[in-house]
């Protein structure tokens, strides 16, 4: 999830997936196929593969299982239907909610989007209702504990890649590129030795909402929990100050 201390909500996704690695692992290999079906098995000439398998790692996807998933792509490409699709709508209080899937069963993954959103007292919007107030960025995120490199050195490297925007916080660096310059990035800062704990594009806020009424937490909560359980979806976007 989406929300304001970036490294913070990336342990909490790791300790939630550590919990449900069937499901992690299932989202992962379905994206292994899509990436090898579009840009093929190598990972060295296919940036989204690398992304993929990076992703696979971080998560302590087996490297036998990552290959298995790639070998099985590479051979079964003309039989790989998954499509992404994006849903946006409202939770509790008008909070903004994206929702990454991906599937080979547009209808029923749309019904299971659609209960989780009225479970928790929201609703399914338009096309273009909500992304408005997002914004489509390369992220970066980098633990302090894990760089041995001063701030403005860092900070320097990433800018002369590409980076637009870098920021420090109590426990992370986080640095923001235009969607197209994140490989750019990424591989500059991999270069300089430079440990990420993510890389990947994501949506975000514009402003953030903050909620105090306890009912409309528990509802957005039972939302985000059931979308977090759902296998098609592959991310959630929101604006709540969590």
């Amino acid at each position: 999830m989406s929300g304001h201390s970036k490294f913070a909500n990336i342990k909490h996704k790791k300790e939630r997936n550590d919990a449900a690695k069937g499901k992690i692992f299932t989202i992962l290999g379905r994206e292994i196929a899509v990436a090898v079906k579009e840009g093929g098995p190598d990972p060295s000439n296919n940036f989204k593969l690398a992304q993929v398998i990076a992703k696979a790692k971080a998560n302590n996807m087996p490297n036998d299982t990552i290959d298995r998933g790639i070998k099985k792509a590479a051979g079964d490409m003309g039989n790989v239907n998954y499509e992404y699709v994006t849903y946006e709508g409202y939770g509790p209080n008008g909070i903004a909610i994206i929702v990454d899937a991906l599937t080979d069963n547009k209808n029923r993954t749309a019904a299971n989007v659609r209960s989780a959103f009225t479970k928790g007292n929201g609703s399914i919007g338009t096309p273009g209702c909500v992304s408005f107030m997002f914004d489509k960025r390369g992220q970066i995120i980098i633990d302090k504990e894990e760089c041995d490199m001063e701030a403005d050195d860092l900070m320097m490297t990433a800018l002369d890649a590409g980076a637009e925007d870098f920021s420090e916080e109590e426990d992370s660096f986080e640095i923001l590129t235009a969607p197209d310059d994140l490989e750019t990035v990424q591989k500059a800062l991999e270069e300089a030795g430079i440990v990420m704990a993510s890389a990947e594009v994501t949506m975000i806020p514009q402003n953030y909402v903050e909620l105090t009424d306890e009912t409309a937490i528990k509802n957005l909560n039972r939302t985000l929990d059931l979308l977090d359980a759902e296998d098609d979806v592959q991310a959630v976007y929101h604006n709540w100050d969590e």
